[in-house]
């Protein structure tokens, strides 16, 4: 049967499997047998406001934060909804390629299959797309954890962050991302923030050292009791990172988050054994494997953790864990989420009591929504959605308004 973005149907035997980090069902009472009937595909594109470097690019390019719904329907009914969020800017992963990766590669393999058994179905989808040097194509695969994970919640009527037995928080408090061109945008740029009750702030650096000291000295002048991160983003050289470390650390900044390109390794045990301030370590985690690597060899203090970047909530689970049983730090981060991709991360940061102000920033660069109630940021705080599934119920009649009509 041809496979079309709307969905298609195939037959196929059931898998499971008892592993380690999968939801726990009450004793009392096994689940009810279901199986994945239908996965479909969304492409969207959601309005952006202000400017953000990642989604800036050549006249004629369709504007917006692109992004790629995902519906995954029971043969009960339940339906599951997720969201992979693409940045091809910051990483391969584009619009187009996670549209049709999921509809020719993955989801066949999801089809007939429990959608509770998250580590079956990571494991299918794995072999259908191959790992290089870690998971293949994880943003794609995210959407679809998202949305498996919504179906399992609301399976059992709870929300997803509920199978995890996990005491946590509910609300968490958010950073401002800064950006600006020029030094004469900062303070404009930070009274936009407090204005919406923003009280902490993170900011992109990277490539002109001077720049950067001069900007964080003057958000810390701005802004003295807030939480200052310095995101590079893999910007800086490597003695050009062994010489700005400290001195963003005398201006108080607390933590450098990716100072070096991703494959610059023996850069990272430089600046580890420099010791100026904590590294965190974001692009070239995608997951649990190599993190588990990239801590023997001691190349990082942390990472600023991304569900979307490291397949889903169940890989980034199995992260935070890693982290907390290393005594390591774990920041919350995102890919500018809308929507779908923002409920799952307020779902994980809120299970594990997150206590760093995380730098969720689709509310402050993104608007629309397809959800019934879209998420609204009260004294520069998000809460916990505390509904079924992700608890962000979808509104299908606004997939219209924001399709992408030019991925085809």
């Amino acid at each position: 049967m041809p496979v079309t973005r709307r969905g298609f149907l195939r037959d196929s035997a059931l898998v499971t499997s008892a592993v380690v980090g999968a939801a726990r069902w009450p004793s009392q009472a096994a689940p009810t047998a279901v199986k994945i009937t239908q996965v479909e595909t969304f492409p969207v594109r959601y309005p952006l406001v202000g400017r953000f470097k990642f989604f800036e690019g050549p006249a004629g390019r369709p504007s917006g934060r692109p992004a790629v719904v995902v519906k995954i329907t029971a043969d009960n009914g339940a339906v599951g909804w997720g969201q992979s969020v693409p940045i091809p800017k910051w990483s391969y992963e584009t619009i187009e390629t996670v549209d049709s990766t999921i509809r020719r590669y993955l989801a066949p393999e999801l089809i007939g299959r429990d959608p509770r058994d998250f580590e079956a179905l990571h494991a299918v989808m794995d072999q259908a797309i191959a790992p290089s040097f870690s998971t293949g194509q994880p943003i794609a695969k995210a959407g679809l954890d998202l949305a498996l994970h919504d179906l399992a919640g609301k399976l059992r009527g709870e929300p997803a962050a509920k199978a995890w037995q996990r005491a946590g928080r509910d609300r968490i408090t958010l950073s401002w991302t800064l950006n600006p061109r020029t030094l004469g945008e900062v303070e404009a740029l930070v009274a936009a923030g407090r204005a919406r009750g923003y009280r902490h702030f993170n900011v992109k650096v990277a490539p002109d050292p001077q720049f950067d000291l001069e900007l964080c000295r003057l958000v810390k002048r701005l802004v003295p009791d807030g939480f200052l991160w310095a995101d590079a983003n893999g910007g800086y050289d490597e003695e050009t990172a062994l010489a700005v470390a400290p001195r963003l650390a005398d201006l108080g900044v607390p933590v450098l988050e990716q100072p070096l390109p991703a494959n610059r390794l023996t850069g990272y045990r430089r600046l580890k054994q420099l010791g100026a301030l904590p590294i965190i370590m974001d692009e070239g985690v995608v997951s649990h494997v190599e993190l588990e690597e990239f801590i023997k060899l001691d190349l990082l203090d942390g990472v600023a953790m991304k569900p979307a970047r490291c397949g889903g909530l169940t890989g980034a689970r199995k992260q935070i864990e890693l982290l907390v049983n290393r005594g390591l730090i774990w920041l919350g981060s995102g890919l500018t989420d809308p929507d779908l991709s923002l409920a799952a991360s307020l779902q994980l940061y809120g299970a594990y009591d997150l206590k760093i102000p995380a730098a969720l920033n689709g509310p402050q660069f993104l608007s629309g929504s397809l959800l019934q109630q879209p998420f609204t940021v009260k004294d520069g705080q998000l809460a916990v959605p505390i509904a079924p599934g992700l608890g962000a119920a979808v509104d299908e009649s606004k997939l219209a308004a924001l399709r992408a009509t030019d991925v085809s």
